[in-house]
């Protein structure tokens, strides 16, 4: 099998949304001796570009938007340990987290995901975190973007703190911060001093490429 038939299986394991096929194809990709950041960006990467797309026009739903993330995060088990640790050095990394008092993730993991797919380098670090633990991890992992989400009024004061902290820090000139969740607006982003508020995964990525990426 060619290389560029096991990249068109790579993006297909995820587009069929088929976590267990996706393992199997990123081995083989790795015993054919392929570079594995050419097995990710044109393989998985693709595939998730497409389900992305695919969401954003109303062609499929959520669940099976977090099965095709499954997916791609199986391969990704397989090949990021791969990747020499020289060939990370210039990638984009990234924090996500729902702030403290709230532990509703599902619009959290789709940024997480569509950063991802974006080749972005992903620290997740959960839900109902700590604004302190949001400033400083962004601050000490040298992200350059920070993606917060709230699902619940009471928890927007959170996010605003964790802003504020990663301005106390030192680092806000650094990083990219973008907010979502239903309770949130434009108005509250400018507000507490983020630089943008979305309610769409794919959109909010496209907006940080727009930003990071030029």
């Amino acid at each position: 099998m060619s290389n560029e038939e096991i990249l068109k299986e790579l993006a297909n394991v995820v587009c069929e949304c088929n976590p267990d096929g996706a393992s199997v194809v990123a081995q083989k990709a790795l015993d054919a001796g392929m570079d594995p950041v050419v097995a990710i960006n044109d393989g998985l990467v693709v595939g998730m570009g497409i389900i992305g797309d695919k969401y954003a026009d109303h062609e499929i739903y959520l669940p099976q938007v977090l099965v095709a993330a499954h997916a791609m995060y199986e391969g990704l088990d397989i090949l990021l340990p791969a990747i020499p640790k020289g060939d990370l050095g210039d990638t984009k990394k990234a924090c996500t987290a729902v702030v403290l008092g709230d532990v509703h993730d599902i619009g959290k993991n789709l940024v997480k995901t569509m950063l991802t797919a974006s080749g972005y380098v992903v620290n997740d670090l959960g839900k109902d975190v700590a604004p302190a633990i949001i400033a400083d991890t962004t601050k000490a992992d040298g992200a350059v973007v920070l993606c917060l989400s709230t699902l619940m009024t009471p928890t927007m004061d959170n996010m605003a703190k964790a802003v504020e902290l990663v301005r106390e820090s030192g680092y806000r000139d650094n990083v990219l911060i973008t907010i979502g969740g239903p309770p949130t607006t434009e108005a509250f982003a400018e507000e507490i001093g983020a630089d943008h508020r979305d309610d769409n995964s794919t959109a909010a990525v496209k907006y940080i490429d727009s930003r990071i990426k030029g």
